[in-house]
C-alpha cells in the first residue's frame, strides 16, 4: 500500500510539472509579441480609439512600426456612370520605389479588398515592366479589406490618387479610424497625393475638429479639372471647396510641376509629379520621429 501511495504522488507531481511547463511555454510564447508602444511622440488624442482587427500580416512583421500604409479606391467607374475610372499607378510606383529604399515596409488596403483597378492610360509607358513586379503586383491584386488591418502597425499612411479616389474611400469610416489611429495614437504621418487628398478632407480629430482645419494642404483643384467633361459631373465633392470649407489653407500651383505642402504631420501633394518628393518628404519627418522615439525606426520588409 505504501509503494502504491509512492507511486500514485509520484505520477501526479509528473502531470504537474508537466502542466505547468505547458502553460509556462505559451505564456512566454504570447510575451514574445511587443505591445505597440508611443515613446516621446506627442499625441492629440485625449480620448481612447476603438482598435480595428488585426490584420493577415506575417508574425514576424507584427508590432513593427516601419509600416507604411497605401490606401486605394476601389471603385472601378466613376460614381454612379459606367465611365470607367482608375488608381494612379505611377503614384503607387513612385512612393512605393522611395519608402522601400528607406526601409518601410509596404502594405495596401482598399475599401472592397482584392485587386483595385488599373488602367491603361494610367500607365505610363515607362512603367509597363513595372506591371510584372511581383511584390508590387501582388500587393495590388490582394489589397486588404479595411476591417484586417491593425493601425498599431503603421507610422504613416498614403491616401494614393487616380480618377477613382473620391469613390468609397472618404466616407469609409474604418479608414477613417485607421488613419487616425496612426495619427493619434502613434503619432504618425498621413499623406496623400493628387486626387489622393480627396481621402483626407472628413478626417476628425478626437476633440472633433476636421484634421485640415487650419492647416496648409495641397491636391488636385477642382480648376484643373475638364470641368465640362462627363466624368466631373460625377464628384460627391471638390477637393479644393471641400478642403476650404473644413477650415483648410488650400495651394496649389499652375501647370504640372512637383509641388508639395507639409504641415505638421500632414503632407500633401499636388499631382502625379508630386508622389516621389511626397514620399520623401514623408520619410523625412518619419526619421524625425524616430529621432524623437527611439527604437521606433524603419523595418525592412
Amino acid at each position: 500500500m505504501h509503494t502504491l501511495h509512492f507511486i500514485r504522488s509520484a505520477l501526479l507531481l509528473l502531470l504537474s510539472f508537466c502542466l505547468g511547463g505547458v502553460c509556462n511555454a505559451q505564456a512566454a510564447q504570447n510575451s514574445a509579441e511587443p505591445a505597440a508602444v508611443v515613446r516621446g511622440v506627442p499625441t492629440e488624442r485625449s480620448a481612447p480609439v476603438q482598435a480595428v482587427a488585426k490584420a493577415d500580416i506575417p508574425a514576424t512583421a507584427r508590432g513593427s512600426q516601419g509600416r507604411i500604409l497605401f490606401i486605394l479606391a476601389s471603385s472601378k467607374v466613376h460614381g454612379k456612370s459606367a465611365l470607367p475610372a482608375s488608381i494612379s499607378f505611377g503614384e503607387v510606383v513612385h512612393a512605393w520605389d522611395t519608402f522601400r529604399a528607406a526601409g518601410y515596409a509596404v502594405d495596401f488596403v482598399s475599401p472592397d479588398g482584392g485587386a483595385v483597378p488599373i488602367l491603361d492610360s494610367y500607365v505610363s509607358a515607362d512603367l509597363v515592366p513595372r506591371l510584372k513586379d511581383a511584390p508590387l503586383m501582388d500587393g495590388l491584386r490582394n489589397t486588404a479589406r479595411p476591417a484586417q488591418i491593425d493601425p498599431a502597425l503603421y507610422r504613416a499612411v498614403y491616401y494614393v490618387g487616380g480618377s477613382n479616389a473620391l469613390y468609397g474611400v472618404p466616407e469609409n469610416p474604418v479608414l477613417q479610424d485607421i488613419a487616425m489611429y496612426v495619427y493619434e495614437r502613434n503619432g504618425g504621418v498621413i499623406s496623400a497625393v493628387c486626387h489622393g487628398t480627396a481621402g483626407i478632407v472628413n478626417l476628425t480629430l478626437a476633440d472633433g475638429r476636421a484634421l485640415v482645419a487650419g492647416k496648409r494642404i495641397t491636391g488636385f483643384p477642382e480648376e484643373h479639372e475638364e470641368q465640362d467633361a462627363a466624368y466631373f459631373k460625377e464628384f460627391p465633392f471638390l477637393i479644393r471647396r471641400t478642403v476650404q470649407a473644413r477650415g483648410g489653407s488650400f495651394h496649389a500651383q499652375d501647370g504640372h510641376q512637383p509641388y508639395i505642402e507639409v504641415d505638421g504631420r500632414v503632407a500633401t501633394g499636388q499631382n502625379y509629379a508630386s508622389a516621389k518628393p511626397l514620399a520623401e518628404a514623408v520619410v523625412g519627418l518619419l526619421r524625425k520621429l524616430a529621432e524623437q522615439s527611439p527604437g521606433r525606426g524603419a523595418t525592412q520588409g
